[in-house]
């Protein structure tokens, strides 16, 4: 080699460290998106940064929250401005873009293009049901409200004490008595019935603490689409630092008056966790009257206590004694490599009869299912 050849410096640790950056910023490139990355960088004349930024864009990022951190790490690792005449647009669609696709869903606007938008649609609508509801913007926010307006729960149902007239079961004498005074003491015919059923009353006690603000609103929103499916039969109370029943302000018809008549109500929100002693609260002043009796009891609760674990075990011993079923919805629950060691969660366990996850849409429509068959 000539002693003055130049060799270029090899741009791989670079590339590899701008990935490293990203996945620092909070985009989640694995190997395999940067061996693509690199791959692609192969292809391209790296000196044009229209090219390089594209490259990166198209195999390091996989959803479109990655967009904006994407752009702050291409820019502060390449000193390059990213390209403004192509700069994505708003990931969210606007709710007036899916309302058309439901009410014609033939797709014929005269474009040939229906099919294809209620497909993205349905798509978007699929993916937003299992997004975690702590990283929802506010734009997916709002259609998740949407989505909650559109759930039809089922409620359990338990033996009732009358029965109601049936064509299979065993002989009503009342009426087939009466029968007989009608028609001159003949039994023409023989009246039958069979034990009828109620709604079971379903508890709903959700924590508003501060480590659980960021799922409360959908919580609660949530526990309003119960509530107005049978208002006589669901009953909700908030837990903090104190005990909160917010069943009669989840009765109004209206999902924003209710929200915002609960908001009012509820003076600890976002603050410290008490568990314990606010489920003594509850078990004493409403659960041991008849609240819990026989009841679907569902907690909403990371398990962070603050309290007495003690405390807590004692109270869902407690508890599990008077209702029909107790299951405790953690949000942390559904997340990979999730473990039970939380204080609250490691005392409650012995006396649940489910821990469910509630992180998403998805997953509290199967909670739906859970309370239904409980």
């Amino acid at each position: 080699m000539h002693p003055s050849t130049t060799v270029a410096p090899d741009p791989v640790p670079g590339l590899a460290g701008f990935a490293a950056a990203l996945r620092e910023a909070g985009v989640a490139c694995d190997a395999r998106r940067v061996q693509a990355y690199l791959s692609a960088v192969a292809e391209i004349d790296i000196a044009e940064p229209a090219r390089l930024y594209w490259a990166g864009r198209l195999t390091l990022c996989s959803d479109p929250d990655d967009l904006p951190r994407y752009e702050a790490a291409f820019a502060r690792w390449f000193a390059l401005e990213p390209p403004r005449a192509e700069r994505p647009k708003a990931a969210a669609p606007p709710r007036s873009t899916i309302a058309p696709l439901v009410t014609d869903p033939g797709g014929d606007s005269g474009t040939g293009g229906g099919h294809d938008e209620l497909r993205v649609a349905a798509s978007s609508q699929e993916i937003l049901r299992h997004r975690d509801l702590a990283e929802l913007t506010a734009a997916e926010r709002e259609h998740l409200r949407a989505l909650l307006a559109t759930v039809r729960p089922v409620l359990p149902t338990r033996p009732a004490a009358r029965r109601t007239p049936s064509r299979r079961g065993a002989l009503d004498a009342s009426r087939t008595l009466r029968a007989m005074l009608a028609t001159g003491g003949e039994p023409l015919r023989l009246p039958r019935a069979r034990r009828g059923t109620r709604a079971r009353r379903v508890v709903l006690l959700i924590d508003v603490s501060g480590s659980m603000s960021p799922y409360a609103d959908a919580l609660l929103r949530f526990a309003h689409v119960l509530t107005r499916h049978d208002p006589m039969a669901v009953e909700t109370f908030t837990l903090g630092t104190r005990l909160t029943r917010v069943s009669r302000q989840l009765r109004q018809r209206d999902p924003e008056r209710a929200m915002l008549a609960a908001g009012t109500a509820v003076p600890d929100f976002a603050g410290g966790t008490r568990l314990g002693e606010t489920l003594r609260a509850f078990l004493d002043r409403w659960g041991q009257r008849g609240v819990a009796r026989r009841a679907v009891v569902t907690v909403f609760s990371d398990g962070w206590e603050r309290g007495d674990p003690a405390l807590l075990r004692e109270q869902m011993a407690r508890l599990r004694r008077l209702a029909h079923a107790v299951l405790w919805v953690n949000p942390h629950a559904g997340r990979a490599g999730y473990a039970p060691v939380q204080s609250g969660i490691v005392a409650a366990l012995p006396h649940i009869d489910g821990l469910l996850a509630g992180h998403s849409l998805a997953t509290l429509e199967r909670l739906l299912g859970e309370i239904a068959d409980a």
